[in-house]
């Protein structure tokens, strides 16, 4: 799995996945953005509503549960110092749905949060994180998402 970013001016990135989707991202004015496009860390709130929500969906669905509708809201302190990480997620979701029984509900949040979605686990359990840079000559082609172009070290 992989996702490229390139940088379109100022702090504005386009960032693409293996899947070929797209997404724009950019930061406040005040970080010299133009305030015209998701921030990252809103990425991150996004990736865990759609990841648990794809997930609780599947499974109430299976249960044949008469869900009309699903919104999760994902919540999160973001600290006033650098890094300013991210903490303390609160997932709210709410079914909408003439009969739903709230035992399959709480099982499917359940298996989400403890079997299914990638994207919780992965901020319950961070995974290691190593890096690697490239040069690239002013004059060189523009290489491929990700090819190799001009030295490259690790750091």
């Amino acid at each position: 799995m992989r996702a490229t970013v390139r940088l379109c001016g100022g702090m504005r990135f386009v960032g693409q996945a293996d899947s070929g989707h797209a997404v724009v991202m950019d930061t406040v004015t005040a970080s010299g953005g133009g305030d015209s496009a998701v921030r990252p860390n809103e990425l991150l709130l996004i990736g865990l509503a759609g990841c648990t929500g794809m997930d609780v969906i599947s499974i109430l669905r299976k249960k044949r549960q008469p869900v009309t509708g699903l919104e999760v809201i994902v919540t999160a302190e973001l600290a006033e110092k650098p890094p300013k990480r991210l903490s303390g997620f609160h997932v709210e979701y709410r079914v909408r749905g003439a009969g739903v029984d709230p035992a399959a509900v709480r099982r499917a949040i359940e298996l989400s949060e403890s079997l299914y979605c990638s994207v919780g686990t992965t901020l319950r359990e961070p995974a290691t994180i190593a890096s690697s840079f490239t040069i690239v000559p002013e004059d060189a082609p523009e290489a491929p998402s990700g090819g190799p172009a001009a030295s490259t070290s690790s750091g």
